[in-house]
Parts: structure tokens; C-alpha cells; sequence
């Protein structure tokens, strides 16, 4: 295929930031028909990426390889697989509601200055962290994937910091001082992991010299490139501390909640469904098939660390005041049971924690952005000031319960079979993190429900009494999120035929395979 599909679906979202930008002042409702419009036409070329690839065809597809620093061995390559493919068709198909959700959260509150420009450069940072994550999953060289891993550092730093959500308590001066504590310790973290990576990267390179993930691949599988066991571990630990803050799992989890709570429900989608999902795909398509051995070493550590981040973020979650708070915990129990199927190194496991990363995106999306509405209509986002909505706005409830159930993995919805089959996977190799992580699933249920019946049963407050439904803008956003929740739970086949031989190369890369019941094995002897 000559036309550079990958290049340009990631730079088309690049483009339109920039255009967007450039919109004079006075014409903020251009700039955000602008954004939307690149936005969809991503979506149009992801769309095309998914259906030119061949899920039963070579691992990774649509290639492209260009020299570009070659004094440093450095190449601009490209690549996807089936994981790739699925995680690029959720981002650009979240920006759009994204953007629609956020139409009027940058406009400015004062418009004097015809200089100043929030709305253009809100939905600028959108698009460009687009465009930095679809990178990263296209990338199949390894120093190109960790420039664009830290470059969207950049723009998240300002849409967390300069654009704030306007529901703070405490007032402006108070939100302001909040939002900028809440940016730093996310730029903070994160460089602090991408630095220890990047020591890693060129480790790797003075090991294999190469930074292409096919070129290192070969060379290890025809035995060129061995590496020493310490020097993997520590080479695999500086990848795996850098994944395990962007996931974010236990104990590095410390900057989501405070990135979330004090950004806007929009952005703080695009952290958790968007941006967070890097980490976790960088587990499979790095750690695990450059350091197969070093990840089997790591994984009874890693598993334990899972576990805590399931139950951990799942209490903290049920003794929130605040909603956007307890959605924050909620996704870091979610990305405990990601990083269990990852590393219960078997095929059910690894399937349902890519599952896990698209189903995670959209019933997230679909709470969070419900909530955004909710709380923009009331101005608070404490659970105690919320009562009786579904009385006065029952569309919102209704839309607000099922988000509510999928994240709880209710049966019928998307989220249960990703979370089915990292169980059976867990319990196929570690029966004992299985029911550990079971437990998990009932305190969804406790803090999903009861956040449910604290806003919206019960008498109605009267600070709610005048609470209007559901927009149209706001329908558009809603209905395709839970239309989406209800066919990938009754028929995930699409996503899995494309998911599933993506996995088995990755088993194959740590050379392994599943376990076989206890029953059959009885039986053989």
C-alpha cells in the first residue's frame, strides 16, 4: 500500500490543531466546528485503518519505515496490529464527543481582550493529543514511540492547568490554585517515568543497536541478541516504572484523582479513556516482547501490585464526596484488573485486557461526560448536594444508571465481557488473585449504586427543582456511548476477531501457554 494511511491518520488530527488555533478570536464558534470536523474525518481514517487490516494476516500491517536520525539508528516506522487497531478506532472515536461535550467549557467568562483566545486553544490541545496518542500506537520504533509518549505531556499540562472545571467549592482563586497543583504532580509523575525510561531506551540500544522493535525481535528469536538476566530486568523496569505511572497503577496512581477532579469532565475523559491507555498497550507491545523473560520474573510482583489497585481504588472509591473523584478511583480498580489480564500471561486474560481498554474508554466516557452535564447544571460536584434528579430529569438519570451499571460490569454491557475473561484468565493461572480480584466486582457494585441513589432517588432537593434534561447537543454525545455499551456487550465478536491474533503472537513472545483444566489433565493421565 503506497498511501501512508498511519502517517496521515495521525497527522490530519496534528493539522487541524494547529488551523484551530489560528481562528481569530472573535470566531469561537468557528474554531470548534473546525475541531470537530477534523475530528470526524480521523475517524473516517481510522475507520479505514480498521478495515484494511487483516486480522488473520502478518503481525503488524500498513507498515511504513523512513530513515531519520540514522547517525543514531533511529527510523520512522510504523506499524499496527490488531491491539493497535482497536485502541486507535476507540481514541478517534472518543474525540468527537469529546469536543462535543466540551462546546462551551473554554468559552471565555470575560471577553474584552480580542486577543485572548481559550476556546481555539482548548480544542488545539484536543486534536494535538490526538494525534500524539494515535502515534504511539502506530509506532513500532522504540525511540519514536517514547518521544510522542512524553510529547503529549505538553498539551495535558495546559488543558489540566489552564481550563479547569468551574464547579470548585472553594471559588476561582481556590479552583486556580487546585488546577495548578492537580497539572504539576501530573507533569511531575510522568516525567519522572519518562526519564527512567528514557535511560532505559538507550540502554537498549547499546544492547541490541536498534531501536525497531522487528529488528530486535529477530535478532533475539535467531538467538544474534541475548541479553544478560540482570541487564533485561533493569531494562525492563525502567519501561515497566514509566507504563505503570501513564496506567496508572499502585502506588503511582497518586496524580489521577487530582487530575480528574479538577479538570473538565471532557479532559478528564481524555486522561482516563484516551491518554491512560498508552501505559497499558506499551506493557504488551514493549515490556512483554522485549523482556519476555524479565516479565515472567516480574509478574507474581506485578499481579500483587494489580490486586492492590483493584481493591484499593474500589474502597476509596466507595468513601468519595465527590463525583468525579469517585469515578477516578473507580478507573484505577479498572486498570488493576487491565494489568492482572496482561500479566496472568494467558490468552483469555490477555484478550479481555484489551477488550477491558476499549470498553473501559467508552463506559467511562459515557459516566464521566453524563456527570460533566450533570454537575454543570448544579455546580457542584459533591454527591451531598444531588437528590431526586431522575424525577425532574429522568433522560439524564436513565443515561447516568446505565453508565453507572456498566462500570459495575453489569451482564449485557461491554464492560462484563472484558472483565469475564481476565477472571477466567486469572483463575486459570492464579486461582488465588482470581477471588482476590473478585471482590473487586462487589464494591463496584456498592459505590456505582449508592452514587446512583444518593443524586438520583430519593425527594427531589430543591436546589434541582428547576434542572433541565438532557439537550440535544448533549443527546447526540450520550446515545451513541450507551448504544455502543449494549452491542459490545451482547456481540464483542467484532472486537475480538481483531484482538485475538494480536494476543497469540504476544504469548508466543513470552513463550507461553494456557494452562489446561484440572479435568483434562485428569483425564490424559
Amino acid at each position: 500500500m503506497s498511501f501512508p494511511l498511519l502517517t496521515v491518520t495521525a497527522a490530519l488530527p496534528a493539522v487541524g490543531a494547529v488551523l484551530t488555533a489560528a481562528v481569530p478570536a472573535a470566531r469561537r464558534t468557528a474554531a470548534k466546528w473546525l475541531a470537530l470536523s477534523f475530528s470526524l474525518a480521523t475517524l473516517v481514517l481510522a475507520a479505514l485503518v480498521v478495515v484494511r487490516f487483516e486480522p488473520g494476516g502478518d503481525r503488524y500491517q500498513l507498515n511504513e519505515s523512513h530513515a531519520w536520525i540514522p547517525d543514531f539508528g533511529v527510523r520512522y516506522e510504523l506499524g499496527v496490529d490488531g491491539i493497535a487497531v482497536a485502541l486507535i478506532a476507540l481514541t478517534a472515536l472518543l474525540i468527537p464527543f469529546i469536543i462535543l461535550a466540551g462546546w462551551h467549557d473554554a468559552d471565555p467568562l470575560e471577553t474584552k481582550s480580542s486577543r485572548w483566545r481559550p476556546t481555539q486553544g482548548f480544542f488545539a490541545l484536543i486534536l494535538m493529543v490526538e494525534a500524539m496518542v494515535i502515534l504511539s500506537f502506530e509506532a513500532t520504533d522504540v525511540f519514536l514511540f517514547y518521544i510522542f509518549f512524553e510529547a503529549m505531556l505538553i498539551p495535558m499540562y495546559f488543558l489540566i492547568g489552564g481550563f479547569g472545571d468551574r464547579a470548585h467549592a472553594g471559588g476561582d482563586e481556590a479552583a486556580a490554585t487546585q488546577r495548578s497543583y492537580a497539572a504539576v504532580k501530573f507533569l511531575l509523575y510522568n516525567l519522572a517515568g519518562g526519564l527512567i525510561m528514557l535511560a532505559a531506551v538507550v540502554g537498549l540500544y547499546v544492547v541490541a543497536g536498534s531501536f525497531s522493535l522487528a529488528e530486535i525481535a529477530e535478532a533475539r528469536a535467531s538467538g544474534e541478541l541475548e541479553m544478560a538476566t540482570n541487564t533485561e530486568r533493569l531494562l525492563f523496569l525502567g519501561f515497566f516504572f514509566a507504563f505503570a505511572i501513564k496506567a496508572p497503577l499502585w502506588p503511582l496512581h497518586t496524580w489521577l484523582p487530582n487530575a480528574m477532579g479538577e479538570a473538565t469532565a471532557p479532559v478528564a475523559v481524555l486522561i482516563t479513556a484516551v491518554v491512560d491507555k498508552v501505559g497499558t498497550f506499551a506493557m504488551l507491545r514493549f515490556c512483554l516482547q522485549l523482556f519476555p523473560e524479565a516479565s515472567m520474573w516480574a509478574t507474581p510482583v506485578i499481579i500483587v501490585l494489580a490486586l492492590v489497585s483493584i481493591i484499593y481504588g474500589a474502597l476509596l472509591a466507595v468513601g468519595q464526596r465527590d463525583i468525579k473523584r469517585l469515578i477516578a478511583y473507580a478507573s484505577i480498580s479498572h486498570f488493576g484488573f487491565i494489568v492482572l489480564g496482561i500479566f496472568a500471561m494467558t490468552s483469555q486474560g490477555q484478550s479481555g485486557a484489551t477488550l477491558y481498554m476499549v470498553n473501559h474508554g467508552i463506559s467511562t466516557a459515557a459516566l464521566m461526560l453524563v456527570a460533566g452535564f450533570l454537575i454543570s447544571r448544579r455546580g457542584s460536584r459533591l454527591i451531598a448536594d444531588y437528590g431526586g434528579v431522575q424525577k425532574v430529569a429522568p433522560v439524564l438519570a436513565g443515561t447516568f444508571l446505565v453508565g453507572s451499571l456498566a462500570t459495575l460490569s453489569l451482564p449485557g454491557l461491554a464492560p462484563f465481557v472484558s472483565e469475564f475473561l481476565v477472571l477466567v484468565g486469572a483463575f486459570a493461572a492464579y486461582p488465588a488473585a482470581g477471588v482476590i480480584a473478585t471482590v473487586g466486582i462487589v464494591l463496584a457494585a456498592l459505590y456505582t449504586l449508592v452514587l446512583y441513589q444518593r443524586t438520583m432517588t430519593g425527594p427531589v432537593r430543591a436546589e434541582v427543582r428547576t434542572m433541565p434534561d438532557l439537550k440535544a447537543r448533549e443527546l447526540v454525545v450520550v446515545t451513541p456511548l450507551i448504544a455502543l455499551l449494549l452491542l459490545l456487550g451482547v456481540f464483542p465478536k467484532p472486537l475480538t476477531d481483531i484482538v485475538n491474533p494480536a494476543v497469540k503472537h504476544t504469548m508466543s513472545d513470552v513463550r507461553k501457554t494456557d494452562p489446561k483444566p484440572e479435568i483434562e489433565a485428569e483425564a490424559a493421565k
